[in-house]
């Protein structure tokens, strides 16, 4: 279908809830979303296409056709909604990992020595289920926590049917299991230390470790100090468990933290699992081609996805953005969990604290998948992107210029390529037309004008033109560039990086005197930060060559028999008037002859003595 087309269809769509389904050309579904009001929402996608996030521009380009189910509620068009990204895994929906699995510890709790199981979902069975976990490596992980810690078996024999027929395992030797297949521990004892198992994983160790510290001083006060030993070891292993497998945050019961955080070039969802008011899991996805502006929407997407994959919902979802579809989303979660779930997006307080840490998490995965390439694309995109301009920009020119109370008047020149300094080409000014006194605006337009000249010229060290000029300066240097740079025909876009009251960078001008606000976007703001502070740095750094040397000369010229050109034999062979200055004769006769040589140590010894 043609644009117009589409526009024509989706007038024709109802006012009603249901799903709608985007296709390509290859009649693939690559969108499934759910509306309330499908007409609205659908239209959104085919108005106003330059507010759209990358993600949605893009698949906005890629819709060739679309259709849509009418439900009768916006509940049923969520359930919907969710069993069809499930079916037709669309490449512009979060997708989830089908196979990734969240698995459970299972115990049957009426057997006489039972051991802990990986499984990966509860029956309807008498066992008990712990649950769930982020992997199977997490699960295990806990089992063998527990299992150290009061002493559990792990092996596959037959109990009680094979105590006493075989010699007790290694595990039983290095005091790492209790050992009930050699008789050690009775059923009822052993059953007490599957219950205390059981309490460690559900997060409530530190009231059981309460209790056997309890246990502990009363056994000790009765001088039953064997069996206080035992219950010392057992209490201190049970904190060590405890410690081992959760961070303390205190305060709250069951609940989940999902928050979205947008890097510079990746997006990154994080949920952080409360079990019993402490810490106990975290799982992140990363997410390509997202903007800030997402949030919400894939924060909406991600919790139906999540927590219908997962099959287990707490009560209590706390989010970083506010979606649109709360009562939906609620009520969808609700269904799954089989009782009340509350969403809510924290604003202060210690759940706020909580949110934040969240947002931390996903900010250090961000860190750690971005590379250092896909930042500086960014950036550049970012910036094409805030300016309005037709294509990414690649490269940079900036200009500055320096001078000594009205002296020494000079400009820089330095290149910015795909985000990155081009040092080879810097280019500096001694600037001609500015002789006494301070004019920057005249200084730059004589700059700019013979740089272009060069390029007019077919220089090759001046070739080719950037993508962008950068003037440190305001609107009157902005203009003056832009006045040279039509003289030459030149149509390359032109900004002015203007300082605020304190000397740093507050934001970007046109010529047509917009001023660009680049300071909440981090990724700009640095770019043109660091291009600022290297021009600046590159003009400073000239004009104060241009000093030293004019130091060095004006010292130089005062000796007697010293022209420009033995001046000049002896800067190239020493490099500095400190050099000149320590030679010997003999050092000095390489570069000029010896009655030269002589004036130029007598000049400097003689110096010496007068100071001593």
């Amino acid at each position: 279908m043609t644009r117009e087309e589409l526009h024509q269809k989706v007038l024709t769509l109802p006012k009603e809830p249901g799903v709608y389904i985007m296709k390509n050309k290859q009649d693939q579904v690559i969108y499934v979303g759910k509306a309330k009001v499908l007409k609205n929402r659908v239209s959104q996608y085919f108005q106003n296409e330059a507010k759209h996030t990358p993600k949605t521009r893009k698949m906005v380009e890629n819709i060739y056709n679309f259709d849509i189910i009418v439900c009768s509620s916006e509940f049923e068009a969520l359930v919907l909604e969710n069993q069809m990204i499930k079916k037709y895994q669309p490449k512009y929906n979060i997708l989830l990992k089908d196979d990734k699995g969240y698995p459970f510890l299972r115990i049957s709790t009426d057997e006489p020595y039972p051991t802990f199981q990986v499984v990966g979902k509860p029956k309807a069975d008498a066992a008990r289920y712990l649950g769930p976990y982020a992997g199977r490596g997490a699960a295990m992980q806990a089992i063998d926590t527990v299992n150290r810690a009061l002493g559990l078996r792990d092996c596959h024999r037959s109990l009680p049917r094979d105590i006493g027929k075989r010699r007790p395992c290694l595990n039983a030797q290095m005091g790492l299991c209790c050992a009930p297949c050699a008789g050690k521990v009775s059923q009822q004892e052993y059953a007490q230390r599957v219950a205390q198992a059981i309490r460690v994983l559900e997060g409530d160790y530190e009231a059981l470790a309460a209790q056997l510290e309890r246990d502990m001083l009363q056994a000790a006060e009765q001088e039953r100090f064997e069996q206080a030993a035992q219950l010392r070891d057992r209490m201190r292993a049970i904190q060590r468990a405890g410690q081992h497998q959760m961070v303390v945050a205190s305060g709250f019961s069951d609940m989940d933290i999902l928050a979205f955080v947008q890097g510079e070039t990746k997006g990154c969802l994080v949920v952080l699992h409360y079990i019993a008011g402490n810490l106990y899991d975290k799982e992140y996805t990363m997410l390509d081609g997202t903007a800030e502006q997402d949030g919400a929407e894939l924060l909406g997407d991600y919790l139906k996805q999540y927590y219908a994959m997962r099959g287990v919902v707490p009560g209590l979802v706390l989010i970083s953005h506010p979606i649109e579809e709360l009562d939906a989303v609620s009520e969808f979660l609700r269904s799954i969990a089989g009782k009340k779930v509350t969403l809510s997006v924290p604003q202060r307080g210690r759940r706020r604290e909580l949110m934040d840490l969240a947002r931390k998490n996903a900010r250090e995965e961000i860190v750690r998948s971005e590379t250092t390439g896909q930042r500086r694309q960014k950036s550049l995109e970012l910036f094409g992107s805030m300016m309005g301009l037709p294509q990414t920009p690649t490269t940079f020119e900036a200009y500055d210029i320096s001078n000594l109370a009205g002296t020494n008047t000079v400009g820089s020149m330095i290149v910015f390529e795909n985000g990155q300094p081009k040092r080879s080409r810097y280019r500096r000014f001694r600037i001609e037309s500015v002789a006494d006194g301070q004019d920057d605006y005249k200084a730059m337009e004589e700059m700019l004008t013979r740089r272009l000249q060069r390029w007019k010229d077919g220089d090759e060290k001046f070739s080719p033109l950037p993508s962008v000029f950068m003037i440190d300066g305001g609107l009157g240097h902005v203009r003056i560039a832009k006045g040279v740079l039509e003289r030459f025909g030149c149509e390359m876009p032109v900004f002015g990086m203007v300082k605020d009251d304190h000397h740093r960078t507050r934001g970007l001008v046109a010529p047509d005197g917009r001023e660009f606000s680049i300071a909440t976007t981090p990724a700009v703001f640095a770019l043109v930060g660091r291009m600022q502070e290297e021009v600046h740095r590159f003009a400073i750094t000239y004009q104060r060559t241009l000093r030293q040397s004019q130091a060095v000369r004006s010292q130089l010229d005062q000796i007697p028999g010293i022209g420009e050109k033995r001046r000049t034999a002896l800067l190239q062979t020493f490099k500095s008037l400190k050099r000149v200055r320590e030679a010997t004769i003999e050092e000095l006769e390489a570069a000029v002859p010896h009655i030269a040589a002589q004036a130029v140590y007598d000049y400097f010894h003689s110096k010496q003595e007068e100071q001593t």
